[in-house]
């Protein structure tokens, strides 16, 4: 099933029933019912979402509760992939050396659960301060996802750069020769 998830996280219902029995006896409690469960398409969406909190606060602790331990994640430039947990953690903090005031917004999601199997995509703006100069960059992300012990984990990570990392405010390249 194809489902589209509104941007943020998933919103979660809360429905009272009941209140007070019928004719306001004391002595009796008022029924409520419980959260209504997520579906594992809301709780994919919940996960990217917290990922993504974690990776632009630049918490590596926490963003490991996301990746299972043999993940294999493409960046959006032309390097081989990354295999395994300890290599993108690795990775990942030399990367968040370089940048600062990150924010990255993410829309049109869109979640797929087949069993214990599901894949989502995205597209993304970044911006923040790289090496102390202003950049931004457009793009897409597929991560498939695993569910692992009861919990769902992203076992690959697939990101694509639209265009190129842009320098904000920067001058323009210079004109090629014979142009």
């Amino acid at each position: 099933m194809r489902k589209k998830v509104t941007g943020g996280m998933a919103l979660i219902l809360c429905v009272l029933a009941g209140g007070i029995a019928a004719g306001g006896q004391l002595g009796q409690k008022p029924e409520t019912t419980a959260l209504v469960p997520q579906t594992d398409e809301q709780k994919i969406d919940v996960l990217l979402s917290e990922m993504l909190a974690a990776w632009q606060i630049g918490d590596v602790d926490l963003l490991r509760k996301y990746y299972a331990d043999d993940v294999m994640v493409v960046s959006g430039v032309y390097e081989p992939p990354v295999i395994g947990w300890a290599n993108y953690a690795s990775a990942y903090r030399a990367q968040r050396r370089r940048i600062q005031q990150v924010r990255m917004d993410r829309r049109n999601t869109y979640v797929f659960v087949r069993g214990n199997m599901a894949w989502a995509t995205y597209q993304w703006e970044f911006s923040a301060l790289t090496d102390g100069q202003p950049s931004a960059a457009q793009g897409h992300s597929t991560m498939i996802l695993e569910k692992r012990g009861g919990q769902w984990v992203i076992v690959h990570n697939h990101t694509s750069l639209v265009g190129q990392m842009q320098v904000v405010g920067a001058a323009p390249p210079p004109p090629k020769p014979g142009t």
